[in-house]
Order: C-alpha cells, then structure tokens, then sequence
C-alpha cells in the first residue's frame, strides 16, 4: 500500500437562494456555469457529495473510499473506533447574500432517534462582513415552547431572537438546538459534524422563481430547539502572530487558528487525528516528509494521521483554521 500524504480535494459547489458572488470573487473559487453559490462543501464525506481528492496517486477517488482503505491511518484510532466508515467532519465556506432561513439542528440523541447518523453542531468563523452585517444565534431571553410556537404563528419570532452585529474574525460557536441565521453580506467558514439535517423554522415569506415557498419543518424542530438564555453568544478568542492560538474546543471537534509570516514546524504526531488546514487568509506551502503542496485561500488539506510532522512557509501574511478531534 502506497503511503498517505496531504490530501486537497475539488470543492463541491450548492447554488443556493441566497447565494451570492463572494466565493468566486474573494475566494477565488470557479462555480461555472451557476448563476450563484451559496456553499462550497471544500471537505466532505456526505454520502452522495464526498470530496473527490485532487492531489497524487489517490486522485480521482472520494474521501469516503479513502477512509474505507486507509482507515485508522487517515483518521487515527479513536476516531476510527468512534466513527467507523463515516468521515466525522464537513468544511464549508458560506456567502450569505440575502437572510438564510431561521433553523435549527438536532443533537446527536434525538438525530439517533430519528435514524439519523449524528446530529449537527457547528462553528462559523467570519471571513469577511459588510457593515452593518448582522447574524441571529440564540434568543434575547429564557423563553418556552408555548411562547415561542405563539410568536411564530403570529410571525412575531425576530421580537425574541438575539441578533449579533458581526465583523472579520468573529467567531460563534452554533451547538445543536441553538436557533440561528446568517445575515446578508457575510463570508464564513463554517465547521461542522457531518450531517446535512437542517430543520427549516422560518423563511422569511419569500418563494422561488416558482412562486413556491421553500419547506419548513415547525414540527421537527420543537423537540430539538434549546429554549434557554446565554448572556454571551460570540467567542472569544486572540490570535498571536507566529504562532498557533486556541479557539474552540467541543466534544466533536476543535479548532485553531494559526497567524504565520515566517515559517512554522507542526508537531501533530501525539494527536491520535488527522488535522484539517482551512487557509482563509494568504497562501503557503506546506512541507512533509516525501515532498510539498501549494495551499492558497478557500483550499482544505487533509492531513492523514500517521503524519507526524509538517513545516508550513508562507507567503506574506496568512491565516488557517486547525481543526482535529481529541
């Protein structure tokens, strides 16, 4: 068996109702012939949009045939054992041109349930923001089924939801349950479970080209909603330059940003986890043991495994999210 190396993969791109330019003209990815792109899926496993690798002699095929050859060695063994044949993690960037939909996503209790594989946890890192770019996450206040099927039948729900202003660089963690929205003008990255179960609560009246209006799931989304109250919404973080800083930790995934100008040694051989690079700033080479890969804005790189050590060389300022699981 040849030996794993870096993986880059050709993004899946999803004409959406509310998408918009962004990811051609910021992130300079091609979604020709589509009048729009809402979402490029740049890592997936999804069963029916697996990314299809892009790089070396495993070119051509899907990351989900990958997986099922190379197993604990593309993944590492927990990771293995807690997901078997299912790439555990999903990378999107996201163009917000218009207000997505309110909705909500299951947690992994009530997803099993349901017969669904797990459930959808998420985090959004701001790439870009218009002024005066808003997002909803979670309400204003501790409220109740009653109250809120009440506000919704009366399509009063925004009078409860609390609305964030949001800039570049902020970060909002979306665990499953929390009601949320992305508001126009917005360029995310978006890092999630692999799941593409989203329980539509409101979509703001508007219809297709049709006339038809999109499904809601008022029903479904009742038992998953998390009806509490946070104080604070958005997380904090500080990225140091040269290094690599701490966002988010959850039980299904974490998240690092690394800010570079000069070149970084990555030690991941202790992780027992492929690390995902998600270059949202810049461009950089990254090399391994056995050669070297060009890695620009928008592109992921999945790095098996069994690869102990990386040195990433920039050119210029660059930024990339770090993802893996503990």
């Amino acid at each position: 068996m040849n030996t794993l190396y870096p993986l880059k993969f050709k993004p899946i791109f999803k004409e959406k109702i509310w998408g918009g330019q962004k990811i051609k003209t910021s992130v300079g990815l091609d979604f020709s012939p589509s009048p729009n792109c809402g979402e490029a899926w740049v890592l997936s496993g999804v069963p029916g949009s697996a990314s299809i690798v892009s790089n070396g002699f495993l070119k051509g095929n899907d990351l989900n045939e990958v997986l099922e050859i190379y197993m604990d060695e593309l993944v590492g063994e927990k990771v293995f054992e807690q997901n078997q044949d299912q790439f555990p993690i999903l990378i999107k960037i996201i163009d917000s041109n218009d207000w997505l939909s309110i909705q909500v996503h299951p947690d992994d209790e009530l997803a099993h349930q349901r017969g669904l594989p797990n459930g959808k946890s998420e985090m959004w890192y701001v790439m870009e923001a218009e002024p005066g770019a808003r997002m909803i996450t979670g309400f204003n206040r501790k409220t109740d089924r009653e109250t809120y099927l009440g506000l919704l039948e009366k399509k009063r729900l925004k009078e409860i939801l609390n609305y964030e202003d949001v800039a570049a660089g902020d970060v909002f963690n979306i665990p499953a349950g929390r009601v949320h929205a992305m508001g126009p003008g917005i360029l995310i990255a978006e890092i999630q479970q692999t799941s593409d179960t989203t329980y539509r609560i409101y979509d703001w009246d508007r219809t297709d080209a049709q006339g038809n209006s999109r499904e809601l799931h008022t029903a479904e989304a009742l038992d998953a909603i998390d009806f509490g109250f946070h104080e604070s919404y958005r997380t904090r973080y500080k990225a140091e330059p040269n290094s690599t800083s701490f966002i988010i930790h959850t039980p299904r995934f974490n998240t690092n940003i690394i800010s570079f100008e000069q070149p970084l040694l990555k030690a991941y051989g202790l992780l027992d986890s492929f690390v995902i690079h998600l270059c949202i700033e810049g461009a950089y080479r990254m090399e391994y043991d056995g050669g070297a890969l060009p890695v620009k804005k928008g592109e992921a790189v999945l790095i098996p495994a069994v690869i102990d050590d990386i040195r990433i060389i920039p050119e210029g300022a660059t930024r990339v999210l770090e993802v893996f699981i503990l």
